[in-house]
């Protein structure tokens, strides 16, 4: 049996490893990179392209939904020699063995990875393949670093950008486990990062703090109420405005936040741990005050935007500190917002049409042609964390693709630990001919469009022998 403690050097071991089988690769040969589109997909692909950019590689790029046999293909027939699959890959080892035949390949992934036999051409860094699990120990962008780091020490900046990968991917809980609190170490060793603590409030960097309280789920009774958000505010003692501007957290004095802080305490003593309002905060610190490139949860949320609405490269850019590009990356994030207000408002029209099916414990929402299918797991995600639904409720959303395929989004409100999304939404979409991908926490799936109506009786029955069973997966 590996020790605990060994279980991570044999990791490590295996990226710097990689690191030297790729250092062989000569700078003339064209690389292939191919990544995924979320937050954790577009930083690993970054820390990859800085580390490529160092030694004066060339190299073509796409950033996808999800990697299908079709994608593949289609990437097989260009002239590169070395292809480089970034948070995205460990699930389609076979086809890529198959389609890629002899080429050089780096799989540099942290998601379950499918059984395969390996070629001596085929590299692949994974924590799976250690015991370590990749859903909360390291990220696709957290491989990718040490994968960097071992081909060139000057790669540690990168370190800032892992952590907003492992961000993104949820994996930090106030604090990271040891991977990811490694690469947070060197973040904050180069100066990049430090970490504060504060309020469980998003957006305080950006929103003013009225906002921020209307929403947040701290205090249920100012949820929705503009007004009484306003006057919780002046009830604490904190103008909302400062000037002509509406007072952002940033803005607040030590005296402020600690009259906020008590505030909101005091609005929660009915609550069970009514204390429970503080977390840590990861600020970048070489990025502007008031930035959304400031605070990492912030920053993760831009680049979701930039890869969910076809700007991926927005995204990528302002991770490699372009600055015209970041300023592109969030202007971006005003279309990403108006895009979240359109979905949410197709199905709070639509919620109780025969698009929405609905049964105990269960919501399965078929957008068809009416939302992104790069949305559809937003969408699912804030249905999740609304007050709308009971406890372990399941969320499945789908959206139609262009291909004639549909996109399928599993998530869950109030999540029970044991609960396996990617298991379950595997089990299902192979029933229809589809195929799935993502964590235990967050899955998705693509189904034939044609296949749609048996997938949601499918879903409907897994569901009802779920509950008869009084089991979670």
């Amino acid at each position: 049996m590996v020790e605990i403690s060994e279980k991570y050097e044999l990791f490590k071991e295996s990226a710097k490893s990689a690191a030297e089988k790729f250092s062989k690769v000569s700078v003339k040969e064209k690389i292939r990179i191919i990544s995924h589109l979320d937050s954790d997909g577009i930083t690993a692909c970054s820390i990859l392209i800085n580390a490529l950019n160092l030694k004066g590689y060339k190299y073509s790029l796409s950033v996808v939904h999800q990697l299908d046999e079709k994608t593949i293909r289609e990437v097989s027939q260009e002239k590169c020699g070395c292809f480089l699959f970034t948070d995205i890959g460990s699930g389609k080892i076979n086809d890529i063995k198959e389609i890629l035949g002899s080429k050089k390949v780096f799989i540099l992934d942290h998601h379950e990875p499918e059984a395969a036999d390996l070629p001596e051409n085929i590299v692949h860094v994974n924590p799976h393949l250690f015991g370590i699990d990749g859903t909360s120990e390291i990220s696709g962008a957290g491989v990718v670093y040490f994968f960097a780091k071992s081909l060139d020490p000057k790669n540690e900046e990168m370190a800032r950008v892992a952590v907003v990968g492992a961000i993104g991917d949820i994996q930090e809980n106030n604090g990271f486990s040891r991977l990811n609190q490694e690469i947070l170490e060197d973040a904050i060793s180069n100066g990049s990062v430090k970490v504060i603590n504060g309020l469980k409030l998003f957006g305080a960097q950006t929103k003013p703090l009225y906002k921020i309280l209307q929403y947040s789920e701290l205090l249920p009774d100012l949820r929705g109420s503009e007004s009484r958000a306003i006057s919780f505010m002046q009830q604490i003692g904190i103008e909302p405005k400062q000037g002509n501007e509406w007072k952002k957290i940033v803005h607040l004095t030590d005296e402020e936040k600690e009259r906020l802080a008590a505030g909101i305490i005091m609005g929660r003593l009915g609550e069970e741990n009514p204390e429970d309002i503080f977390c840590k905060v990861y600020i970048m610190c070489n990025e502007e005050k008031e930035s959304p490139l400031r605070d990492a949860r912030e920053f993760s949320t831009l680049l979701n935007a930039c890869g969910r609405l076809g700007k991926a490269s927005l995204g990528i850019g302002a991770c490699l500190n372009d600055e015209e590009i970041k300023k592109k990356a969030v202007e971006h994030m005003n279309k990403y917002k108006r895009e979240i207000v359109k979905t949410m408002k197709w199905y709070n029209e639509f919620k109780a049409s025969e698009d929405v099916v609905k049964s105990e414990g269960l919501i399965i929402i078929n957008a068809k042609e009416n939302v992104r299918a790069t949305m559809i797991g937003t969408l699912a995600s804030m249905i999740s964390s609304s007050n709308e639904l009971e406890k372990d409720t399941y969320i499945i959303s789908m959206a139609r693709l262009l291909d004639g395929n549909t996109k399928v989004s599993l998530r869950s409100c109030g999540r029970k630990d044991e609960a396996d999304l990617f298991g379950i939404i595997s089990q299902i979409a192979s029933l229809v001919g589809g195929t799935a991908g993502g964590h235990s926490m967050a899955a998705g799936a693509v189904i034939p469009t044609e296949k749609e109506y048996d997938f949601v009786e499918e879903a409907k029955r897994f569901f009802e022998t779920l509950r008869s069973r009084a089991t979670i997966p």
